[in-house]
């Protein structure tokens, strides 16, 4: 990013650059990713989910637990950016997934 980022507790990002909450899904249990995000998405009504690798699946479970489970009606998926990064001149490619959150 071109704007100078502070990080937060549980892999957020506040970036100066707009009002949207980054966070980062890895490893952590799903669930309790999920309850860390939902007074987030309360205060901001709009978080971005970011993960890679074997931790896409995560990032969409949390997604999922949120719009399904908790804001049932409430909230919604806006968007979901896919895309694969390349390490340079090895040819290992690593995916990665943004899903954009939203409280309606």
């Amino acid at each position: 990013m071109l704007m100078e980022e502070s990080i937060e507790p549980y892999g957020q990002e506040q970036t100066t650059k707009s009002d949207d909450t980054i966070i980062t899904i890895e490893n952590d249990p799903v669930m309790q990713s999920a309850l860390d995000i939902l007074p987030i998405l309360g205060k901001k009504n709009k978080v971005i989910l970011k993960s890679r690798g074997n931790f896409i699946p995560n990032a969409v479970a949390v997604a999922n637990i949120i719009t399904e489970k908790m804001l049932h009606g409430n909230s919604k998926i806006e968007k979901i950016n896919l895309d694969t990064m390349a390490a340079a001149g090895i040819g290992n490619m690593t995916s990665t997934i943004e899903i954009i959150l939203i409280k309606t």
